[in-house]
């Protein structure tokens, strides 16, 4: 018997299907397949080769795997076209549901602290594609700030903007430091967003003979901080979001979508 050799040029007609499973809720992908039913009935949708549910499925599976198209596609049975035409859909009805700004901040007021931090979403770039790239991470990426509670809830997750942004003036460029003030909303956030104003707190610069009571506010300051990891560590357990391979533009509506998601996760 002849095996025949696997090339690129072959790999995509050579997909074989298999069992798997994610680790996502039933009830998680119910909730977004009522969604995307409410939606086909909107716009008076017809019939499709998968219900809503498999669609929301197929959707969930490629966010939290990270799989190609084709790869995601092959499993439920339709083509590698047809499985971006559903993720796209799903991706917009879900980040259609994310929080704004100030609904994010709503029931937050003088007295109230948050935590404001920003992180790189990797992306497939070329080195020619410099306002992408990120000094600070040494890679090409998007840039996206978070609001988080004091317990590391995300509030809020901004639009993308290019790697090269930096979080200071992504923060300014999103509202969130007028938001904050108008508020009168504490603020803490790493050294990045020295400057940013009267209501944000930011560590003290680390020198050979620093202060006593300097180091104690930095240790407690990176303390009341740390939380605000698990927002960007719970945004990257969907692992679309490690290393994106669509295009830059998409990758704030897939941040929306995820933490709509999220905020379902919470509220169940």
């Amino acid at each position: 018997m002849v095996i025949p050799l696997i090339t690129p040029a072959t790999r995509g007609s050579l997909l074989v299907p298999y069992p798997a499973t994610i680790d996502v809720s039933h009830e998680l992908v119910e909730h977004v397949a009522w969604l995307l039913y409410d939606r086909r009935r909107e716009i008076n949708s017809r019939w499709r080769k998968l219900g809503c549910f498999k669609q929301a499925l197929l959707a969930l599976a490629h966010l939290r795997k990270n799989e190609t198209f084709a790869q995601v596609g092959a499993g439920f049975g339709v083509s590698e076209a047809t499985a971006w035409r559903y993720v796209d859909e799903t991706l917009d009805v879900l980040a259609s549901w994310a929080p704004g700004l100030h609904e994010a901040l709503t029931g937050l007021g003088e007295g109230d602290h948050v935590i404001v931090d920003g992180t790189l979403i990797p992306t497939d770039r070329v080195r020619a594609d410099e306002p992408y790239y990120s000094q600070k991470h040494k890679k090409h990426g998007m840039n996206v700030q978070v609001i988080a509670r004091p317990d590391g809830t995300p509030l809020w997750f901004s639009r993308a903007t290019p790697g090269r942004t930096h979080d200071l003036t992504a923060a300014r460029a999103h509202g969130i430091i007028q938001a904050c003030l108008t508020r009168q909303i504490l603020v803490l956030a790493d050294r990045a967003y020295q400057g940013a104003g009267a209501t944000v707190r930011t560590p003290y610069y680390h020198h050979r003979e620093q202060p006593q009571h300097y180091q104690e506010f930095n240790r407690d300051h990176a303390r009341l901080r740390a939380p605000g990891e698990r927002a960007f560590a719970q945004l990257k357990a969907w692992r679309l979001l490690r290393r994106a391979r669509c295009s830059t533009r998409r990758i704030g509506t897939i941040v929306q979508a995820v933490h709509a998601l999220m905020t379902c996760t919470y509220s169940g």
